[in-house]
This record gives structure tokens, sequence and C-alpha cells, in this order.
């Protein structure tokens, strides 16, 4: 089990500033009798995924390229116009929790909320209850460690997250809770777009999964070498970190959970990934949503292995 996240002798990152929350003067945690709702905001570098969170449970998510350059003004009427498809105002939103990669962006979201009189919980090694042991913790991205502190709570340690994002990204939970390291390879629709781009006859095909590895036209080939060689990347580098993190925790490699998550484990080609215990694209906010609940007091989901259906 992972030691509560209040527990004294934690490392980098094992208190939640008490300035995390950021509320202005007289505004409420909650609007009148209705039960909060959590605006959760995972801002990458292709995409911002958005959940609606009530009760301690992720009610509905949604999706919408990143535009760096977008005005406070615009990403209040983003916002607006992403929830309203659920039923949802802004005015309904006690709390934004965001995880940001793209400052522009994490700026814009703070103004947002301040004018609203919203609170902003912004998810940093400094603010997470998590243990951060590396040897820059503030250079290690905020989705990273969220996703470290879901695998943690939900999944058990030590546990190794794969994120298939722009980047894809591996990260490696210690026994203990705490975050340790981990490895960073270019994303696989990064490739692909690299691979039309810079060459003058091959095309941008579809990502799945060839029925054969030995392509018979440009399309099966190009597929073959990007799905098939990107299964092997990252079932090759899972291997590799779980024997390292066995030895060093004295463990079988099998007791290692591994987990994917992001917008492309969804994917089909993505469970022909060997070695992975559990699919949960929602991994980043449900970590935002028990990020909230450890810092305020607040609901949150039940903890407890997901293993997804393979």
């Amino acid at each position: 089990m992972v030691p509560d996240a209040r527990s004294p002798g934690r490392t980098v990152g094992a208190r939640a500033d008490a300035g995390a929350l950021r509320l202005r003067p007289g505004v409420r945690r909650s609007r009148g009798y209705h039960v909060a709702m959590l605006l959760l905001v995972d801002v990458g570098n292709t995409n911002v995924t958005i959940g609606l969170a009530r009760g301690g449970e992720l009610q509905a998510t949604r999706r919408t390229a990143t535009h760096r350059a977008l005005t406070a003004d615009e990403l209040e009427l983003l916002l607006a116009g992403i929830i309203g498809l659920d039923g949802a105002t802004l005015d309904d939103v006690s709390t934004i929790v965001v995880a940001s990669v793209v400052p522009a962006v994490s700026v814009a979201i703070a103004e947002v909320a301040d004018r609203r009189g919203i609170g902003l919980l912004d998810a940093t090694a400094g603010t997470l209850p998590l243990a951060v042991r590396v040897d820059r913790p503030a250079e290690v991205g905020p989705d990273r460690l969220v996703n470290a502190l879901a695998a943690a709570r939900l999944h058990g340690t030590p546990a190794i997250v794969v994120d298939f994002g722009t980047a894809t990204t591996f990260d490696v939970v210690a026994a203990d809770g705490a975050y340790i390291g981990g490895a960073i390879a270019p994303g696989l629709e990064l490739g692909l777009e690299a691979l039309a781009a810079r060459t003058a006859k091959l095309p941008r095909v579809e990502l799945r999964a060839p029925d054969r590895a030995i392509g018979r036209d440009t399309a099966t080939a190009i597929q073959s070498g990007t799905v098939f060689g990107y299964q092997a990347l990252a079932g090759g580098m899972l291997a590799r970190l779980r024997g390292e993190l066995a030895e060093m925790s004295g463990i079988e490699p099998g007791a290692i959970r591994t987990i994917l998550t992001g917008g492309l484990s969804a994917a089909p080609w993505a469970t022909g990934v060997e070695g992975v215990d559990a699919i949960d694209p929602d991994l980043t906010l449900r970590g935002l949503l028990i990020f909230h609940a450890e810092t305020t007091g607040g609901e949150r989901e039940a903890d407890g292995p997901e293993r997804a259906a393979r």
C-alpha cells in the first residue's frame, strides 16, 4: 500500500503548499446547495483534455486542440462551450484543477479563474502529495507526476505508466509511491507526420496495425514499421524499466504494475503492447481528482486495482 499523503518524512513534493488553492477574498469553495463541481484540465502540447467531476466521480471528458496564442477571453469562451456540451456552465464550477505543460495556457487559465471567482489548484512538484526523487523535480512535467500519483492510488505500486501523447513518456513509481524518474520517446503520430513531411513520396497513412509485418504496398509497409515498430519500442522499454525497478526493489518483475494512458492508449493497436496490466485513458484526469481530494479533503474515487479488459 502507498503511505498516506500527509505522512512525515517525505522528500520533495511530499506536501501540498498551503497556498496552492487560490481563492479571491470572500469566494466560497462551493456554490449554493449544489454538490461542488470540479473542472479538471490537462494541458498537453497537442491537446487539452477536460473533465467534469462531482462527488468524487469523473462524469464527463472532452478534448480540444491546444492553442498557445489563446487570450484569456478566448479561453473562457472555449471552456464555457466545451462544458456546455455536458449541460454545465462556468458558474457551476467551484475549482479548476490543472496540470499544464504550456505556460501561456496556464497563465490564461489562472486569469479566467481569478475573474470568475473560481478556485485554482495547480499541479506541480511542490504542490502534489507525492515524493519526487529525481535530480531536478521542477523539470518533470506536471502530467507525468499526476499520472504517477494516480497509478499509485488506483493501481498499486511499484508501477510504470506509459503515456502515449505528442511524446511517449515512461514514468516509474517506487514501492513506497515515490516518483523516481523515467524515459521520453518521440510520439507515434509525431513520427508519422515527420515521415510524410520529410519524404517526397511517402504518404500519411491511417494509424492501424496491418495484417502482417511484411507490407505488400507503401501504405501497409508504413503501418507495419510504425505500429509494430512502436509496439516493440514500448514493450522493449517496459521490459528494461521493469527489470531495473525489480532489481532496485528486490522483487520479481511480474509484481510491477504497468498502465497505459494518453489519447492513443484507447487505439486498438495499443492492446498489442506486451507486458501491460491496465489501459486507463483517463488516468491523468483521475489523478487531478485525487490531487484535489488529498489537498483539500474533498471526495475522491475509490482506491483499488482497476484492470482494463484485455
